[in-house]
């Protein structure tokens, strides 16, 4: 019996402890302003409803409008920085908090639920290669969406703040983001794995400065052996090209070398949970399983 009572008692715990943990806080809740970095920028997508828009605005936190800027995001805006459609439906909306020189970037989506397809290192890589540093960026969207238009709305928010990004690395992130997206869906490679992909050619790139194309090309196929990811030619090229272009555009990644370790070591996070032992979930299971059942039968032997 003293038995039975103390797994009861542990149960009860149990049950306290589960609830009483506190759900994270997406949003910034300080009411400071800061008067060097200026106050937070909320961009919403065009096409949400005043009820969405208000389901946007309780999500990000946003109780006072007077203590950020608020933009809207068009489809005529995704024409503008990235010559993408101008009829594009926009929902992802983004909270953009900008930081201390050296903070890095933070990402956070708060839906993930309704952002299918882009991972919070796909745009953390995005955006450094469109060159957005040290700020922290909430992601919403009230309805299931691809994700990719958050992008546009982040770089509406710099624009309209006078801090213009340079438009061949916009479009070029943008590029980035589809890569990323587009191997996760036809790969069926792991989205964590991708991003442990991108970051660690961009690492690569930054201590090699590579000279030519060959030399990116090198950097690709050594990444690619090192993480054991194999690609069809046709998305293999697709890669290449795309760190060409960043070569190109001599987009110096070593300035930013620590926020992509703070990247990379995000993703490896991810994928050491994911890597846990096949039976690992199958042995909380039946643990409970065994404890609920454990219960149920001292309860019969008590009222029987």
């Amino acid at each position: 019996m003293r038995q039975y009572l103390k797994i009861i008692a542990l149960f009860i715990l149990m049950i306290g402890l589960v609830a009483g943990v506190k759900q994270p806080v997406h949003a910034n809740d300080s009411d400071s302003i800061n008067e060097k970095l200026g106050v937070p920028i909320v961009v919403y997508g065009d096409t949400l409803t005043e009820a969405q828009k208000s389901e946007v605005r309780e999500l990000l936190n946003v109780t006072d409008s007077s203590a950020i800027d608020e933009y809207t995001v068009t489809g005529q805006d995704i024409a503008n920085y990235i010559d993408g459609d101008p009829n594009s439906r926009m929902f992802s909306s983004a909270k953009i908090t900008r930081e201390e020189k050296g903070t890095g970037l933070n990402i956070d989506i708060v839906t993930p639920d309704n952002i299918t397809e882009v991972t919070s290192e796909m745009y953390a890589n995005a955006l450094l290669t469109a060159g957005v540093e040290d700020a922290t960026v909430e992601v919403v969207s009230p309805v299931k969406v691809s994700g990719h238009s958050a992008l546009t709305g982040i770089y509406k928010a710099y624009d309209v703040e006078g801090e213009q990004l340079d438009k061949e690395r916009m479009e070029l992130a943008n590029e980035e983001l589809d890569v990323a997206t587009d191997l996760a869906n036809k790969e069926g490679m792991d989205k964590e794995k991708v991003s442990e992909l991108l970051t660690e050619i961009k690492k690569d790139i930054a201590e090699k400065n590579p000279a030519t194309k060959e030399d990116v090309e090198k950097i690709v196929k050594e990444q690619l052996d090192k993480l054991e990811i194999s690609l069809s030619d046709e998305d293999r090229q697709i890669l290449i090209n795309l760190f060409e272009k960043m070569r190109d555009l001599n987009i110096n990644f070593d300035q930013v070398k620590n926020q992509l370790e703070d990247i990379a070591s995000k993703v490896k996070d991810k994928i050491d949970n994911l890597d846990l032992d096949d039976d690992f979930w199958d042995k909380v299971a039946n643990f409970f399983k065994d404890f609920f059942q454990l219960i149920s039968n001292f309860f019969k032997g008590i009222f029987n």
